[in-house]
């Protein structure tokens, strides 16, 4: 299938902006890049003269292949073993985006990602148009096949479903990778000392902490709650064993990063990723935990791992 080298410049000129919608309408950068592919096997089938405004008719066109995405994918996750959380990825993975303004950097937080789950499909959709790229609701109408009332029903309908209060507060930790080194740094000694206490105290009261392992890896079934409980829950999970060990194959490297916006600590295993921990601290609290550890989740983020300027461990006592 041939297409001039015009269209071709056409269509790469949108591939950033279109991976990034795919990803927040998706939350799995595989689901994301077969997206954009598909859209881009389309464009190249059409008449493309009768075409006034490429990156709006690209942005109809995956849109809507992400709806139809969203709808099998729901039945999917019915039969997820454990947790499902979305794809992390690392700081400057082109699939992020935009991150200029606070509704950028959120809506790809893995906080606010999980919590789209329980949208419906074209809620999904309008929130994303909206909140994360400022499309105008005539623009998501035409994008969607609805009217703009529609749209603007969608979007109350998805903010009310999202719980707006619990996404509020004062985001305290800086996305930058000292203030996140940081966070993580006090995390981390707090979560391997010998006393409960100090890590208690950096967590928000109703904490929670949800863990990936996608049946592959050990992980929590179900999300831990409460300071006490997570904190409790956490020791034991960094605390160095011979089986530990022996299950990773190796050592284990912890470093600091941010990750979907958000302070992280990333475990590796030699060139491999085994584990992401995402922080999300609000009102100078860590609030939310999400454990990133299933093998499937973790491919993109340890191939952008291999080549990236990671800095010294924090920890290498595995």
């Amino acid at each position: 299938m041939s297409v001039p080298p015009e269209d071709l410049d056409r269509f790469e000129a949108a591939r950033s902006h279109l991976g990034a919608v795919a990803y927040r309408l998706l939350g799995s950068a595989g689901d994301a890049e077969d997206a954009v592919q598909e859209t881009y096997l389309r464009w190249a089938a059409e008449r493309r003269d009768d075409i006034e405004v490429p990156r709006a008719w690209l942005t109809r066109v995956l849109t809507n292949l992400c709806l139809d995405q969203l709808s099998s994918a729901r039945a999917r996750r019915e039969d997820y073993v454990g947790q499902w959380l979305p794809e992390p990825l690392l700081d400057g993975d082109p699939l992020l985006g935009p991150a200029e303004t606070t509704e950028q950097r959120d809506s790809v937080s893995l906080a606010l990602l999980g919590l789209l789950e329980d949208l419906a499909p074209q809620e999904r959709a309008v929130f994303v148009l909206k909140e994360a790229f400022t499309y105008p609701h005539a623009e998501i109408a035409e994008i969607l096949g609805t009217t703009v009332a529609g749209s603007q029903q969608a979007l109350a309908r998805a903010k009310k479903r999202l719980h707006r209060g619990e996404l509020e507060g004062e985001h305290g930790a800086s996305t930058d990778p000292e203030s996140a080194r940081e966070l993580v740094e006090a995390f981390l000694e707090a979560a391997t000392g010998g006393d409960l206490d100090p890590l208690i105290g950096l967590l928000s009261e109703n904490a929670v902490s949800i863990a990936d392992g996608g049946g592959k890896v050990p992980a929590a079934r179900r999300p831990i709650l409460g300071a006490p409980a997570i904190a409790k829950l956490l020791r034991g999970a960094f605390r160095p064993t011979l089986a530990k060990r022996n299950f990773l194959g190796g050592p284990l490297e912890l470093y600091a990063d941010v990750v979907n916006a958000s302070p992280a600590l990333i475990a590796a295993s030699g060139e491999r990723l085994v584990g992401i921990i995402v922080l999300d601290q609000v009102d100078g609290l860590i609030r939310d935990i999400r454990i990133q550890a299933n093998p499937a989740k973790l491919g993109r983020a340890s191939e952008r791992w291999e080549t990236a300027h990671r800095g010294e461990p924090l920890s290498s006592a595995w």
